[in-house]
């Protein structure tokens, strides 16, 4: 699938509030913690709790959360398919970004052990 210039603008506005508790829902249903998504999130972006509630209520878009974040130098690792996408295929980084957030939150989900959800 084609990224087209209108799904990332639909992406950079959308808010990480409006996602992150479906990204509750799917870890939770496949018998996976919230501290294991929360150290998911962490490993990518630098955020511990306390910033990733307060991003959470401050209803941050996508692009200001992965501005505020410290992008973990090993993200580049994150390959495969997600949404459809290839993420290694994506050229706009912030899309590329959030897939990764999304690519590792499926496989929290679909059970990977932690080392390797890490790229550790």
């Amino acid at each position: 699938m084609k990224v087209t210039p209108e799904h990332n603008d639909r992406i950079a506005n959308m808010t990480f509030a409006s996602v992150y508790p479906h990204y509750i829902t799917k870890v939770k249903r496949k018998g996976r913690t919230l501290q294991e998504l929360h150290e998911v999130i962490e490993w990518l972006t630098g955020f511990d709790d306390k910033k990733i509630q307060e991003l959470v209520d401050e209803k941050a878009s996508f692009e200001t959360f992965f501005k505020k974040a410290k992008l973990n130098p090993h993200a580049s690792l994150i390959k495969g398919m997600i949404c459809g996408y290839r993420i290694e295929d994506i050229d706009n980084p912030l899309t590329r970004q959030v897939r990764y957030l999304d690519k590792l939150v499926d496989e929290l989900a679909k059970g990977k052990k932690m080392d390797r959800i890490l790229r550790a």
